[in-house]
């Protein structure tokens, strides 16, 4: 499994989590690090092989990572790259078939990820795209921005089928892993939503009134928040209570959060179900979340890459199928050690 962050200080981050000689242990092994875009870095996604980071130059740079190929950039935006996400039909997990992004003038594009070209551009927004959520289906997507809207992209015609307005901006918007609910987050709070209408299940506050920042959807209805009070929430969106908490996850207010389970990202015969976190101040954490239901759990494995983080993705190095084109390989000296596919 592997683990991809970006900075204020335009680095690209790599690291693969692997397993350590000690009982239940995990090391974060350096994979590669080295400075990819010109600006601060603002938003990564990584789907099986593929990687792609986003950043305030307008550009996207895409990776693959069993090889620590660079495949190349992207310049379809004219503005900052605020959110990315990739898609990949559950029977093609090594290698994603579609990559959409938006940007700060409130634009969405849709590429085909094989190869990477551009399909369709358009504007559901006049301001800020804040983020973006796939359906699992692949046939539509959700963004928010500083419009205080709400919009619904069909990605197979690549237009525009709804957009409304919220009461407050909001900064996050996810699906659940089943497509039947998405979540947004105003500030402190987050609201589950059904999918099919939009209707407000549940309204989550942050027992501390601090604002969430990032977020992750879990199995069985979880959802894994973190931001200003620097602690892991996992919310149990079924009923609207917290399931449990990692308290005092970091030091400082967390920027990342992914969600690996058994499914996607297993790294140890004995399975464990894996959270990983990413800090404004560069450490970056692995949890198993089971150990947290009965006491507060330590980290199974840390990184410091003594920057600031602004976002963080995972992705699982299962058997993939790497593009023949456009690759080349990052540079040495600006790569700690050399990428294991699997």
């Amino acid at each position: 499994m592997s683990l991809i962050a970006g900075s204020y200080e335009k680095y690209i981050w790599g690291f693969k989590l692997k397993p350590h000689p000690t009982p239940n242990g995990l090391t974060l092994t350096p994979l590669f690090s080295y400075p990819s875009h010109q600006s601060p870095i603002t938003t990564v996604a990584s789907c099986g092989a593929a990687a792609a980071s986003g950043g305030a130059d307008d550009t996207i740079h895409l990776y693959d990572l069993p090889s620590a190929s660079y495949l190349g950039s992207l310049h379809d935006h004219s503005a900052s790259v605020t959110s990315l996400s990739f898609y990949s039909p559950p029977h093609l997990s090594s290698f994603p078939r579609n990559l959409i992004s938006a940007s700060a003038d409130g634009t969405v594009c849709i590429f085909d990820a094989d190869p990477f070209v551009l399909l369709k551009s358009l504007r559901p927004h006049k301001k800020q795209i804040n983020d973006l959520s796939v359906h699992p289906s692949g046939k539509l997507a959700l963004t928010v921005a500083r419009d205080s809207c709400l919009a619904m992209v069909n990605l197979v015609r690549g237009k525009r089928s709804f957009c409304g307005r919220l009461d407050k901006e909001a900064s996050l918007v996810k699906f659940d892993a089943s497509g039947d609910k998405f979540f947004m987050v105003v500030e402190d709070k987050v609201g589950v939503h059904e999918a099919e209408d939009a209707r407000l299940v549940f309204e989550l506050e942050n027992p501390k009134q601090k604002r969430v920042l990032c977020a992750s959807p879990g199995e069985n209805g979880l959802l894994y928040s973190g931001g200003e009070d620097r602690s892991i929430t996992a919310w149990d969106t079924n009923s609207g209570k917290v399931a449990y908490c990692i308290e005092d996850a970091h030091s400082v207010r967390l920027k990342g959060i992914v969600v690996l389970t058994r499914s996607d990202g297993s790294v140890s015969g004995d399975d464990p179900y894996l959270v990983a976190s990413a800090s404004s101040d560069g450490v970056i954490r692995v949890w198993d979340v089971r150990m947290a239901i009965k006491e507060k759990p330590n980290p199974l494995a840390e990184a410091n890459t003594k920057s600031r983080l602004t976002c963080l993705a995972g992705s699982s190095l299962k058997s993939f199928k790497r593009p023949e084109s456009g690759s080349s390989s990052i540079p040495k000296g600006e790569q700690d050690e050399e990428m294991e596919g699997s």
